[in-house]
């Protein structure tokens, strides 16, 4: 069955304004790290997309590193646009990275503009796309000069083969020089992507400053700190979780006190009248710096629980302390 898009997928969703350029993005996102790959159950990815695009959620992001395997994140977001959605293109913000490594030899990773081209060309034959929307630099490189590494991305745009570029993992500093070059090249820095979450809130020590300063948009990924910041840790560890599995999050990651921080948190949010995790986003988005949440899917369920989030994003003064003071000790 063809598929058509929902006609009311842009009532219920807010878009804000992406630094001081004129693209606006979703109050949330969905990222393409888990669940997309090879290796997942791909009727399962393509549900979870358009269920996103129906519900207004029009930005996807990507790296060319995604999967398992990497790489086949973005042939399965690929395949769900040309079977299902190349008529609904111009409405989607698509974004992707490079930086990390991708493939064997000293051209695979980091920041070199010979790496970046060619993990761009490659980005978009499996997408089956002209351009991006947004290409990224995935992190810092050491070695090569930030001048080289800007240059690519301003090529990048100059080809066509992206509208914008933005960083990701870069400290304040960095930034700051970053965008500083783009902006004599002639071509902006749109936005930043960093991890930040209430338990880890390390751009909040220049970053956000810059951002403001420079007009940068802020898309967090890892908002729910790799699921702590959910209510699947208040007694145990569940064995189907992340962290039973080793997944990116590690059993020493939580703490005694961390556990007392996310029982309070999530008393909290009952108080709220929502989950954990709905609170953990809307407090990101109560922050003016920040225009986009990433968040992740395993089903569209849990995408839809995510979505809640969206009707409840006033904190009082009270409300934001207390939730300084509980995380204070974990920090």
């Amino acid at each position: 069955m063809d598929y058509l898009a929902s006609k009311k997928r842009y009532d219920n969703m807010l878009y804000n304004r992406c630094g001081r350029s004129g693209l606006k993005l979703p109050a949330i996102s969905l990222g393409l790290w888990h669940n997309f790959g090879s290796e997942d159950v791909y009727s399962n990815a393509r549900d979870i997309l358009l269920y996103a695009f129906d519900n207004g959620v029009t930005h996807f992001d990507l790296a060319n590193n995604y999967g398992p395997i990497p790489g086949s994140a973005e042939e399965t977001l690929g395949k769900v646009l040309k079977q299902d959605m190349n008529a609904y293109r111009d409405e989607l913000v698509i974004s992707t990275k490079a930086g990390y490594l991708m493939w064997d030899g000293p051209y695979g990773e980091w920041g070199s503009k010979k790496y970046l081209v060619s993990s761009l060309d490659q980005s978009l034959k499996r997408m089956g796309l002209e351009y991006v929307d947004v290409f990224y630099h995935h992190r810092p490189d050491p070695d090569t000069p930030m001048e080289e590494t800007m240059a690519a991305l301003d090529l990048i745009v100059r080809q066509g083969k992206a509208l914008y570029v933005g960083l990701s993992n870069y400290n304040a500093e960095q930034t700051q020089k970053a965008e500083s070059i783009l902006r004599e090249l002639g071509t902006p820095c749109l936005i930043h992507q960093p991890r930040y979450n209430m338990f880890d809130r390390w751009v909040e020590d220049g970053l956000t400053e810059v951002l403001d300063k420079r007009g940068i948009g802020c898309i967090p990924f890892s908002p729910l700190a790799q699921g702590l910041l959910t209510d699947r840790y208040l007694k145990e560890i569940p064995a189907d979780s992340r962290m039973a599995k080793a997944h990116f999050l590690k059993e020493s990651a939580l703490t005694e006190e961390k556990r007392n921080a996310i029982v309070s948190l999530n008393n909290m949010a009952q108080n709220r009248d929502q989950s954990l995790a709905q609170m953990a986003i809307a407090w990101l988005l109560s922050n003016k710096t920040v225009t986009s949440v990433l968040v992740g899917a395993s089903s569209s369920q849990q995408l839809a629980n995510n979505l809640v989030a969206l009707n409840n994003l006033e904190f009082t003064d009270e409300e934001l302390k207390s939730i300084d003071a509980i995380c204070k000790p974990v920090l």
